[in-house]
C-alpha cells in the first residue's frame, strides 16, 4: 500500500480539525522568560464551545488515526523494497522496438 493518499488525507483533516478547535476558541495566552530558565513559564487556556469543540475533536482524531495508517504503510513499503520488490509495474510489452 502506498502511503501518499493516507498521508495527504490526515493532512487535510488535521488541519481542518486544529482550525476549527483554536479558530473558535476564546482563551489566553502568557509567556514569562526567566533565569534560571527552571523559572520560565508558558500558559495556554483555551475554550472551544459548541459543534466546532466536537467537530475538530473528531477531525483531529481522524486525521492522527489517517497519519498512523500512513507511517505504516510507509514502512511496510520501505520492507517490501528492502525484500527485493519493485514499486515500478511490470510491463507487458517490451520498451524496446524489434529491429526492422
Amino acid at each position: 500500500m502506498r502511503s501518499d493518499r493516507p498521508l495527504i488525507a490526515s493532512a487535510i483533516s488535521l488541519t481542518a480539525g486544529l482550525s476549527l478547535i483554536f479558530g473558535y476558541c476564546h482563551g489566553t495566552a502568557g509567556f514569562s522568560a526567566a533565569l534560571p530558565l527552571s523559572g520560565s513559564s508558558l500558559q495556554l487556556n483555551t475554550t472551544t464551545t459548541g459543534p466546532a469543540a466536537v467537530g475538530g475533536v473528531a477531525l483531529t482524531g481522524v486525521g492522527l488515526l489517517l497519519l498512523i495508517l500512513a507511517l505504516l504503510a510507509a514502512i511496510v513499503g520501505q520492507i517490501g523494497l528492502l525484500a527485493g520488490k519493485s514499486r515500478e509495474p511490470k510491463k507487458i510489452a517490451p520498451s524496446e522496438k524489434p529491429p526492422d
